[in-house]
């Protein structure tokens, strides 16, 4: 069932509280980065180079989810077809709705689901021309119901500062563990590129 975006206006102590829970989740990411091995980035690493490729045909290669057009449309065109959910699990797809950042909305498959409010996605063109690869998101919505996150940033190495409104997340057919989506990703950049 959609979830509407928005909510009840959030007080001064949630604000608080959140700040200071958003403060840890960032202290978190950094950590993991720094206990990474290889001189790479832990979160956000790029896969195979630059590519000019969307989200959206990106994720339906890697996850076989056979859903088309702009991304935020990918959610009412899976009633019926696939379950969708309010809880992030590997292999579905997090879609996000239109806002001003975002037009056509934005389609990430969740690649770990770390904690009750924290995962990591393999996506195309969140940095333009490029897949991430590992890359956290944070649900940052009051109600703890994945209805707005935050994303990372790889350019910046940092957890991004607006917060999106999202839909939710579709299963796909069959769900795809971590290994799975990172072995299936340099073939779904090649089916997708059409290469």
């Amino acid at each position: 069932m959609p979830r509407q975006g928005g909510g009840p206006e959030r007080p001064a102590a949630w604000a608080a509280a959140r700040a200071a829970w958003l403060a840890v989740a960032g202290l978190g990411l950094g950590l993991a980065g720094c206990a990474s091995g290889g001189g790479s980035s832990a979160a956000g690493n790029y896969v195979g180079g630059t590519v000019g490729l969307e989200c959206a045909p990106f994720a339906r290669a890697l996850t076989g989810v056979r859903l088309s057009g702009d991304a935020a449309d990918w959610w009412p065109q899976a009633a019926g077809r696939y379950q969708r959910a309010g809880t992030p699990a590997p292999g579905s797809v997090l879609v996000l709705k239109r806002d001003g950042r975002l037009p056509y909305g934005h389609v990430a498959v969740v690649s770990k689901v770390l904690s009750s409010r924290e995962i990591l996605v393999t996506q195309a063109n969140w940095v333009h021309h490029r897949v991430t690869e590992d890359q956290p998101v944070v649900d940052v919505s009051i109600l703890n119901n994945w209805s707005v996150v935050r994303m990372y940033w790889p350019p910046s190495g940092q957890l991004g500062s607006h917060e999106y409104p999202a839909y939710g997340f579709i299963r796909p057919a069959r769900a795809l563990s971590h290994d799975e989506i990172a072995a299936g990703t340099p073939r779904a950049i090649r089916v997708a590129t059409g290469g």
